[in-house]
């Protein structure tokens, strides 16, 4: 056992010999999608759903919408922020209702890859995607409902990021006449 940890602890070292990489706590969250994907994967099959040759073009954007909003909302948004704090730290607003935080380094290595995984949209979308993907075949009804609802929400986002632009221009537009 001593060996493995030796033989881990160099890998660690040539892999990133000036930064720390929680390369164990990497390994556990991939361990946990695999169970989780695993999980997925045999409750289809004890319900005896289908699985669809292919997804519908339709189903794919709103899950697509839905997976963008729903991981920035639990990675970036400040009311989601207590999921997050026990593995990051905040560090200032950026804006829309979202928060910068900055992962903490001090505990394991599993509870780093935790913090990077609930602070990165693009690392939690993954999760995210696949849920939604299994809910579409345990439960396509519920989960298109969710989806339409995540997916309407990213639509009024980005209509209001557009009014408020919209707005500043007005507004810039008619200082520069002065």
């Amino acid at each position: 056992m001593t060996d493995l940890r030796e033989k881990v602890a160099r890998l660690r070292q040539a892999y990133a010999p000036h930064e720390h990489r929680p390369l164990g706590g990497y390994l556990a969250a991939m361990g946990t999608y695999a169970g989780v994907t695993a999980g997925i994967a045999g409750l289809v099959r004890v319900t005896g759903r289908s699985v669809p040759e292919r997804p519908t073009p339709a189903d794919v954007v709103l899950l697509g919408i839905a997976t963008h909003k729903l991981s920035r909302l639990l990675s970036k948004d400040a009311v989601t922020s207590p999921l997050r704090a026990p593995f990051t730290r905040y560090d200032k607003p950026i804006g829309s209702g979202e928060v910068m935080e900055q992962v903490r380094d001090q505990g394991s290595s599993t509870r780093h890859a935790i913090g990077e995984l609930l602070s990165c949209p693009f690392c939690l979308a993954v999760w995210v995607a696949t849920g939604l993907t299994g809910g579409l075949v345990l439960a396509p009804r519920l989960t298109r409902l969710v989806a339409t609802a995540l997916t309407a929400v990213a639509a009024s986002d980005f209509l209001q990021m557009a009014y408020a632009m919209a707005q500043q221009a007005a507004e810039g537009g008619g200082h520069d006449e002065d």
